[in-house]
């Protein structure tokens, strides 16, 4: 299961890499890395404060008493 996780998040890395480093660079997989732990970051922050912002939402929509 995690090894599909980091199979996406690198197949998503590499097409991003693609737009602004050609496949024939050798900075490529040096670059394809980086761009795959921005993903890593970017994912594991909506996930780490998805649910403080769901929070408030709701709390909107809740009738004072």
């Amino acid at each position: 299961m995690f090894g599909w996780i980091v199979r996406i998040l690198l197949v998503v890395a590499g097409i991003v890499t693609g737009w602004f480093v050609a496949r024939d660079a050798a900075i490529f997989g040096v670059a394809q890395v980086m761009v795959a732990l921005l993903l890593i970051t970017a994912v594991v922050a909506i996930l780490a404060f998805w649910p403080s912002q769901w929070t408030i939402s709701l709390s909107r929509f809740r009738k004072p008493r």
